[in-house]
């Protein structure tokens, strides 16, 4: 059992999910695999099935029973990952807009120095974006600056999905209370952790757009960042966070 636990949600996936897990394996540090399928009707969840009886006791599959968003997926993935004592947690997209690769600084930046949160950050050397158009990489950048208005956290990246917490982190967090499915849910993790008096860091990576498979982002899920980030800091102010 490695002390690493990446977990990756999955809709739809079909395309990715065996390059995507053949990679993670692939690695010199050696990771274990939850992947957390909403019942894609694609069968991404059969080929995941299909694939530990190749890796049996590094790959894990968890089925829900429908399409419940991004949130709550990795709140399942990250409950489940406490349960069985692993020390790091890493959240991951199946699609390669994340390199596997990076995984190892992340966990670089918690276990060997002194984070309890990495970040793999698109914008802290910059703008690190491959294959968005425009708009979408400055909506994003500006998402992060308003964020970092709005609560004070230092970070460059709020919106990240590409994170490694130590285990303290998520036990600390009270995961029954997180409001948020989309990128304000990122954004919510991160805030808990900083409000937490945890310490987050960022690692600089290169985030490349998906070439295979449909993008989940939806109008409501940017509603949700911008209004969401407002109710968080309201939240806090009162100490209801």
């Amino acid at each position: 059992m490695s002390d690493g636990i990446v977990i990756i949600p999955t809709y739809n996936e079909i395309e990715n999910i065996e390059a995507i897990v053949r990679a993670v394996f692939s690695l010199h540090k050696s990771f274990d695999l939850l992947i957390v399928d909403d019942n894609s009707p694609d069968q991404t969840a059969a080929r995941v099935r299909a694939l530990q009886q190749e890796f049996p006791a590094r790959l894990f599959l968890e089925v829900r029973e429908k399409k419940s968003g991004l949130g709550t997926a990795y709140v399942h993935g990250f409950k489940w990952a406490l349960a069985r004592h692993y020390e790091y947690v890493f959240e991951m997209d199946a699609d390669f807009s994340h390199n596997p690769e990076d995984l190892q600084k992340l966990y670089n930046a918690c276990h060997f120095e002194s984070g309890d949160v990495a970040i793999g950050s698109r914008y802290v050397t910059g703008v690190n974006v491959v294959n968005w158009p425009l708009n979408r990489v400055l909506m994003s950048y500006f998402a992060s600056v308003y964020v970092k208005i709005i609560t004070g956290m230092k970070i460059h990246d709020a919106t990240a999905g590409f994170i490694c917490y130590r285990r303290e982190v998520l036990e600390k967090i009270n995961l029954d209370a997180i409001k948020f499915i989309g990128y304000a849910f990122q954004i919510e993790m991160k805030y808990r952790a900083f409000n937490n008096k945890f310490r987050l860091v960022e690692v600089p990576i290169i985030f490349t757009d998906r070439t295979k498979g449909q993008s989940k982002m939806s109008n409501s899920i940017i509603k949700e960042a911008v209004f969401g980030v407002i109710t968080l800091r309201i939240r806090q102010i009162f100490n209801r966070l």
